[in-house]
């Protein structure tokens, strides 16, 4: 009896050696890939332009804050920015890895974005459009997730990652709410 257990859930190398050399003008693509590349290409074009929204808002805010404590608002919102615009290449980036081109053209952008640029305002009304803005993409993120889901893991950890600093935005909104507003809005 053999000491090796073995393991019917892995290919064995010769195969994936012989897979490894074919259709190599796919790249990263792979016979194992188990999601739609078209489907994934469309959603993440959306995630493309949804940053890419965020970017010229909050940099729009940072620039336009105005007040007492305009100076460390707009310091939060232009470090904001900086991180929207990562996740922006985080996604561009997957697209390309799935044999896409990612579309950063400002023609048709907002129609493209889950979130509004928005409009600009006082201190408050820039502050609620992020945190909005924030909410609408955690959620939408969220269903992106479980789309993924164990299709195409690598776009799923992806979006994961982008989740988890959309989330720690949307605290940094709402505690500038609190700290300029005075009383809590969660629980």
């Amino acid at each position: 009896m053999s000491d090796v257990v073995e393991n019917t859930f892995l290919t064995d190398v010769q195969t994936l050696r012989a897979r490894a050399k074919q259709a190599i003008e796919k790249g990263a693509l792979t016979p194992a890939y188990q999601g739609n590349v078209k489907t994934a290409i469309d959603l993440l074009q959306t995630v493309v332009a949804t940053e890419l929204v965020c970017v010229l808002r909050y940099t729009m805010h940072s620039i336009a804050v105005a007040g007492i404590n305009s100076e460390s608002v707009a310091s939060e919102f232009a470090t904001h920015a900086k991180e929207e615009r990562a996740h922006m290449l985080w996604a561009a980036n997957r697209i390309d890895q799935l044999g896409g081109v990612p579309d950063l053209s400002p023609e048709g952008l907002a129609t493209r974005s889950a979130t509004e640029y928005g409009n600009g305002g006082n201190l408050i009304e820039m502050v609620r459009q992020n945190l909005v803005a924030e909410r609408l993409v955690i959620e939408h993120y969220r269903e992106l997730i479980r789309y993924f889901a164990d299709h195409d893991p690598t776009t799923r950890i992806m979006l994961e990652k982008i989740l988890a600093e959309e989330e720690e935005h949307a605290t940094d909104m709402h505690d500038l709410l609190v700290a300029h507003e005075g009383r809590p809005f969660l629980s």
